[in-house]
């Protein structure tokens, strides 16, 4: 059974750090890219950094800086340190593992961000 279970969210003032990982079972991790997604209140899910098999990361525009996405294979766990939080930084956090013909996803923790 596949699971991914994220954590490491909850509530930080501006400028704050949190620490987000994705802890992943029954999936062949090491051969899977791994994304965070994030979806705010009222708005559409959307890529926020991702990590393939290679470890070659990309990040979207408004996180490039500020947020890190790393890998342990040996844990099969993914994480996303993020730094100089911004209270637009505030959304649910979806940790996805992609093989392009299937994914899954774990049922995101939330990060909320006080101005």
């Amino acid at each position: 059974q596949v699971q991914l279970v994220e954590s490491g969210g909850g509530l930080v003032q501006a400028g704050g750090s949190l620490r987000l990982s994705c802890d992943t079972s029954g999936i062949m991790f090491s051969m899977y890219t791994m994304g965070w997604y994030r979806q705010a209140p009222g708005k559409a899910r959307e890529l926020v950094a991702a990590i393939n098999s290679g470890s070659r990361t990309n990040y979207t525009d408004s996180v490039k800086g500020r947020f890190t996405i790393s890998r342990d294979n040996g844990k099969k766990a993914v994480y996303l340190q993020m730094n100089n939080l911004k209270p637009e930084d505030t959304g649910v956090y979806y940790c996805k593992a992609d093989l392009g013909w299937k994914d899954y996803w774990g049922k995101g923790t939330l990060v909320t961000v006080s101005s």
